[in-house]
């Protein structure tokens, strides 16, 4: 009997837990290189005061490399060991990703090394599936280890060994550390899923390899016996429940996320156990809702999307609101991108996010629930009652109310609104009422924490005028390049990423007054490129090949109206604007001004 994981090559990952602990926790050593000090408070200092002290915005590898440049090797090397750490758990059948990404960390040092043959073996299979937030909340995860360390550094050896001689001993030294960087300032349970896989890996014999604290606390409401076990420390609970279960059952590794043990715990397996599982990790919100968007959160992701916070602060401040919004403009303004990204920023921050596409043939069926064809179990035909997306992600928002979920809705006036969203309708104004769905008649409601984004594009009338009701439920934010937050942003992104191109911004808000209509402008994000590098051959090849086929549906049948928007004329008119000023170029002065609306210096640039 015990918790610990067997077979498929599992005992790898056991074994280089073990050496972890002997090398990191009992002595200073190094994990990949033996004999050389890498786990030791010096170095933990330092490597806490690059990765923790400083927890600037971008994902977790972009950001690294600015943060340890400059270290000594034994910073990189306890870097990439850590990040080794954090793996082990991880279930997988290829861990190619991971060992690229923990020996280019180690190849960052001045004196690399790469991960020994013995423990690449190690990084497969893994344990558990610790869940979203366990990989894109990175930085909490490591950083907990990093000060988890650094405490148990502060201990003298003998209590060191003490600790480690009992695993509920152990268990209390890691639930009181109280994490003290900026990092986890406003986020201190951000790193529960690592929390508990450090109480596995280093106790696999006495903790569950169950990641996910939710999951926990389920397991123990569906099978504890009050009279047998009057404690309230969860771990002692599971600990009983399974020698209960095994001598019940009679067997010998009990493992809860057997189908047989799950279908009793978990409702969502038990409402049908063959739709996807939720990895074991998933259902614990690690950051409050009143800190996910923190004036400092805000100012963050800002700055991410080249925006005013202002501008971001309203779309937050209506989705707080109505809970509803929608991103309406022209093509290539950044509508999807912002969508997503907002809801990226949620799933980042414990909750999750959908993306659907609505188009004419789209239906109530597809989006909230409907009879799919199937295969009886004798091989007959025949048909299935199948949950859509908006019911998927309705009851993952209801199972974790503390965090914030968001559908994204891209194009959403190209679908029959009215039809796909059906009792959708009432429900989006009135959140806290429950409604019967058409055909499991089940009842229904919009949790509070589930946020809807639409995108639509005011390009074709024909789509871009949607019924009363829906606007009434929806708060509307452009996007148009004759407007903040979208006006200037070619200019600001080209400032940050190529500067010999600003001209290209100028080009485009020529274009722009000459077509006199911001819901068919061109949006900036055409020439938003930086892989190849944006040059006078890429713009024209854009120009001709993206933006000259929308324009011509804007001017169809008018040819002289189309010879305005040549490439080689409106180049040459922004060349002879920009170098004699005083000659007149026949366009107001506003057409030459730069995306933020000041008079653009050194626009003789432009013919480079």
């Amino acid at each position: 009997m015990g918790t610990r994981i067997m077979g498929g090559g599992r005992e790898q990952v056991y074994a280089a837990a073990e050496k972890w602990v002997e090398r990191a926790l009992r002595a200073d050593d190094s994990l990949f290189t033996p004999g050389k000090a890498i786990w030791s408070s010096q170095w933990l200092g330092e490597l806490h005061q690059r990765f923790l002290t400083h927890p600037a915005g971008g994902s977790f590898e972009d950001k690294l490399p600015a943060q340890l440049e400059g270290s000594q090797p034994e910073v990189y090397q306890l870097m990439g060991e850590a990040l080794y750490f954090y793996f082990l758990i991880v279930s997988t059948t290829n861990s190619a990703k991971e060992q690229r990404l923990i020996n280019t960390v180690l190849g960052w040092s001045p004196t690399p090394v790469t991960i020994p043959p013995e423990f690449v073996a190690g990084l497969t299979p893994g344990i558990a599936d610790p869940g979203q937030f366990f990989h894109s909340g990175r930085p909490y995860q490591v950083g907990f280890l990093v000060e988890f360390v650094e405490e148990w550094k502060k201990n003298a050896a003998h209590v060191q060994s003490d600790l480690l001689d009992d695993a509920w001993v152990f268990r209390d030294f890691l639930n009181a550390i109280k994490l003290g960087s900026p990092l986890f300032v406003n986020h201190p349970n951000a790193p529960h899923a690592q929390r508990e896989a450090v109480l596995h890996l280093v106790f696999p014999d006495t903790f569950e390899p169950i990641v996910s604290v939710g999951h926990k606390g389920k397991i123990v409401k569906t099978f504890a016996n009050p009279a047998t076990q009057p404690t309230d420390d969860v771990d002692r609970q599971l600990a009983q429940i399974r020698a209960e279960l095994e001598a019940k059952f009679g067997i010998g590794d009990l493992h809860f996320y057997n189908p047989e043990i799950r279908v009793k715990w978990d409702d969502k397996y038990k409402r049908d156990p063959q739709e996807p599982e939720d990895p074991p990790g998933y259902g614990d919100s690690p950051v409050p809702p009143a800190d996910l968007w923190s004036p400092a959160n805000i100012q963050l992701l800002a700055k991410e999307l080249l925006w005013e916070p202002g501008a971001l602060q309203k779309i937050i401040d209506g989705l707080t609101d109505k809970r509803q919004v929608i991103f309406q403009g022209p093509p290539g303004t950044g509508k999807t991108y912002v969508a997503k990204r907002i809801a990226e920023w949620c799933r980042e921050h414990g909750g999750d996010f959908q993306i659907v596409q609505f188009h004419p043939s789209y239906s109530y069926e597809d989006f909230v629930e409907g009879f799919r064809p199937t295969l009886t179990d004798g091989g007959q035909a025949g048909f299935k009652l199948t949950e859509g997306p908006l019911r998927r992600i309705a009851e993952k928002a209801e199972d974790n109310p503390d965090a914030t979920f968001i559908l994204v809705i891209d194009e959403i006036n190209r679908g029959s609104v009215a039809k796909v969203l059906g009792e959708l309708y009432f429900l989006l104004e009135y959140r806290d009422e429950k409604v019967g769905l058409q055909y499991s008649n089940d009842q229904f409601s919009l949790p509070r924490n589930l946020w809807f984004i639409g995108t639509m594009n005011t390009t074709d009338r024909s789509i871009a005028l949607v019924d009363a009701a829906l606007r009434r439920r929806f708060y509307f934010f452009g996007f148009f390049p004759d407007e903040p937050p979208v006006k200037g942003l070619l200019e600001r992104w080209l400032e940050e990423n190529n500067p010999g191109a600003k001209w290209v911004a100028r080009l485009v808000n020529l274009a722009n007054h000459k077509l006199a209509d911001r819901h068919l402008g061109i949006g900036p994000s055409h020439f938003m490129k930086k892989d190849p590098p944006l040059d006078e051959k890429r713009v024209r090849f854009i120009w001709e090949q993206a933006v000259i086929p929308y324009i011509e549906e804007q001017c169809f049948g008018d040819e002289e109206r189309l010879k305005e928007f040549a490439y080689d004329r409106l180049k040459s008119e922004l060349d002879g604007a920009s170098s004699e000023p005083d000659a007149g170029s026949g366009q107001p002065e506003s057409a030459m001004e730069d995306g933020n609306g000041q008079p653009e210096d050194g626009a003789g640039d432009a013919s480079a």
